[in-house]
């Protein structure tokens, strides 16, 4: 399906769950999640390519993170109408979903966020060390040098099965990505108002996080939990900024648990 230019995946019927992911991949990160949506007549699970990754082409202009956001809120809006949905966000996709519940209150069931993005700009986040737990090299030395170095990156757990599941729902949105539009991302890459530092309640929610997260970390996630009128903050040992790639039962298990409540307050609002 394609709407407006930005092809999304669409599966099931339901419930609308709207599913971003972070930067410099697309929507196929996601896809490890979509068991614990996969509930016959249950939820209808949109994924979205953002603008500049997977097969949606860049913005023209500024191409910002401001950008980014209106061009998700009106995506969101034509694809969901006056429904009620929830919303799942991965990384920066992380920070556009909380971004999307502060632009839409009172139609948002729920918001999921694995990894997310708290503080766009680096100096602000809390991080903890780089942390290799596991390391392969024969299995690096065993792969295209492109492909050992953007695994190395992000991996804290270096394993056969490990690298399976990154080439399958990670890689492919690396090699796709538009690195011009990535630069432009990068110049403009703030809001106007961070989410964290609003007002106001969300519904329900989960936020997943790996201690071993260098990238965005773990720490400065907790305080999401004081937007939400009832979060689950699951924050997972042996695990980096592929949470949900380095601990993907224990993180599905989080997601179905966010599923059913997200179910639960559709009927509890009725028609």
């Amino acid at each position: 399906m394609s709407l407006g230019g930005a092809p999304v995946l669409q599966r099931g019927s339901g419930i609308p769950v709207v599913m971003v992911h972070g930067n410099g991949v697309d929507h196929r990160c996601l896809l490890p999640l979509d068991p614990a949506f996969a509930q016959p007549g249950v939820f209808r699970r949109v994924y979205v390519d953002l603008p500049g990754f997977g097969q949606t082409p860049a913005l023209t202009g500024r191409g910002g993170l401001p950008q980014l956001a209106d061009w998700l809120e009106g995506t969101v809006r034509a694809l969901v109408g006056a429904e009620p949905f929830a919303i799942v966000g991965q990384s920066l996709g992380g920070l556009l979903a909380t971004e999307i519940a502060d632009r839409v209150p009172g139609q948002v069931l729920g918001v999921g966020l694995c990894a997310p993005v708290v503080y766009p700009q680096a100096e602000r986040r809390t991080l903890p060390e780089r942390c290799i737990l596991h390391s392969e090299p024969r299995l690096l030395a065993s792969l295209p040098t492109a492909d050992a170095e953007n695994y190395a990156d992000m991996s804290v757990v270096q394993s056969a099965a490990n690298y399976k599941r990154f080439a399958r729902f990670v890689l492919p949105g690396i090699r796709a990505a538009n690195v011009r539009a990535m630069a432009k991302l990068a110049r403009e890459y703030t809001l106007p108002r961070l989410p964290v530092e609003g007002a106001g309640q969300w519904p329900r929610g989960v936020i997943i996080t790996g201690r071993q997260d260098h990238v965005v970390g773990y720490q400065d996630q907790r305080r999401l939990r004081d937007r939400f009128a009832t979060a689950e903050l699951v924050e997972l040992d042996r695990a980096g900024h592929n949470v949900h790639i380095d601990r993907p039962r224990r993180v599905l298990t989080a997601i179905r648990n966010f599923a059913a409540a997200v179910a639960a307050e559709a009927e509890e609002q009725g028609p």
